[in-house]
C-alpha cells in the first residue's frame, strides 16, 4: 500500500477539520473529485466535515442530494464509470443501509466483472460508532457488514493524522472505499497542520500505539483512546499492555498483528460492534491460526452487546470501557 502525506502539528486541530481538508485538498488537486451527499452543500453536513466546499468549488463539486441513499451510490456508481472520483457521504451509519443493494451488487463488483477494466474510485464516508447520546439509527457499528463484502477496502482512523492522511489515500485509490468515521472523536483535538508535511503509512498498515509485553489490545476507530486509557490504569494493576491500531480493516495487517501478539501472548480485541459474528472474531481466528503456539491463553474479546443500539441514557453500559477491557484482560493472567 502506498504511503501518504500528512502533517503533524503547529496547532490544535480536530479530526472533523482534518476530514474537511482532506477533502479540500483533494478538490483541488484534481477537479475529477467530487463530494456528494444529504446536506454537505450549503449546510456543510450534520456534522460540518464538509463546510466551505461549495463556496469554494461551487454546487457542481460539492452536491446537495435528495434523501436517497440508494440514488445518491448508484449515481456515484456512474459518475466513477465516466472517469470522476466521488466522495459519498451517508449522513449517518444506519441511513446507509437503503443504499447496500448498489454497493453489494454493483460497487464492490464492478472491477471483477470487468476483469479489471472498469474501476469504481468512490469514497464513501459513513459516520459510525456511538458514544454521542445518539437514538437507535444514529449510532450502529455496521463495518461487519462492509468487511463480508468481498471488493470493498474498509478503513477507520482514529487520530487527527489518519483522519487526513487515511482519507486523502482513500480518495486516491481507484477501488472502491467505505470509510468509517468515529463520530465520537470528530471533535478530538491534535496538534496539527496541512502545511507542514510527514510521513504516515496508508491504507493496509496497522501501527503500534503503545509498546507493552504483557497483552496486546488490539482495536480500531472509536476504541482506540479507550484502549489507551486502558492502558494507562493498567500500570496499577503490573500490567504492560500492547495497543494496536489497525487503522484499515480490509485490507487487514495480518502480520503487525501477530508479531506483537507473539511477542506477549496475550490478546484482548476490543470493538463497539456486536461480538457474534463481528470483526473480532475473524481477527481471533486469525490469532489462533498464526500464533496458537505462542498464546498463554485464549484470545478474548470486548465488544458492544449482541442487541440493537440501546438509548443514550445506557450507552455507557453498552459500549467497552475501561473496567470492561481490564476485567477482561484480568482473565488472561489466569486461563492459562
Amino acid at each position: 500500500m502506498t504511503t501518504v502525506a500528512v502533517q503533524p502539528g503547529t496547532k490544535p486541530a480536530t479530526m472533523a477539520q482534518a476530514l474537511g481538508r482532506a477533502m479540500r485538498d483533494a478538490m483541488a488537486e484534481d477537479p475529477t473529485v467530487h463530494v456528494m451527499g444529504e446536506d454537505v452543500g450549503t449546510l456543510g453536513g450534520v456534522f460540518r466535515i464538509t463546510d466551505g466546499l461549495a463556496k469554494e468549488f461551487g454546487e457542481d463539486r460539492c452536491t446537495d442530494t435528495p434523501l436517497a441513499e440508494a440514488g445518491i451510490l448508484g449515481a456515484a456508481v456512474g459518475m466513477a464509470m465516466y472517469g470522476l472520483r466521488p466522495v459519498v457521504e451517508m449522513q449517518f451509519d444506519a441511513f446507509a443501509y437503503p443504499a447496500f443493494e448498489q454497493l453489494i451488487s454493483h460497487v464492490a463488483k464492478m472491477r471483477n466483472r470487468t476483469r479489471g477494466a472498469m474501476p469504481l474510485p468512490i469514497t464513501i464516508r459513513v459516520p459510525y460508532g456511538g458514544g454521542i447520546g445518539g437514538v437507535e439509527h444514529h449510532s450502529d457499528s455496521s463495518e461487519a457488514y462492509y468487511v463480508a463484502t468481498p471488493g470493498l477496502t474498509v478503513v477507520t482512523p482514529a487520530t487527527v493524522e489518519d483522519a487526513y492522511g487515511l482519507l486523502r489515500a482513500s480518495i486516491a485509490s481507484d477501488d472502491p472505499v467505505v470509510f468509517l468515521e468515529p463520530k465520537r472523536l470528530y471533535w478530538s483535538k491534535a496538534q496539527w497542520s496541512p502545511d507542514a508535511p510527514a510521513e504516515v503509512p496508508g491504507i493496509g498498515k496497522a501501527l503500534v500505539r503503545r509498546s507493552g509485553t504483557s497483552a496486546t489490545l488490539i482495536t480500531y476507530g472509536p476504541s482506540l483512546p479507550v484502549c489507551m486509557e486502558a492502558a494507562e490504569a493498567a500500570r496499577e494493576e503490573g500490567w504492560d499492555l500492547e495497543v494496536v491500531d489497525l487503522r484499515s480493516l480490509v485490507p487487514f495487517d495480518e502480520e503487525t498483528v501477530v508479531a506483537s501478539v507473539r511477542r506477549t501472548g496475550r490478546a484482548v480485541v476490543v470493538h463497539e460492534a456486536g461480538g457474534f459474528g463481528g470483526p473480532g472474531a475473524e481477527i481471533a481466528a486469525r490469532i489462533a491460526e498464526r500464533c496458537f503456539h505462542h498464546l498463554e491463553a485464549p484470545v478474548l474479546r470486548v465488544t458492544g452487546f449482541d442487541i440493537p443500539y440501546p438509548p443514550p441514557m445506557l450507552e455507557k453500559h453498552h459500549l467497552p470501557g475501561v473496567d470492561r477491557i481490564l476485567d477482561t484482560v484480568g482473565r488472561l493472567q489466569w486461563e492459562n
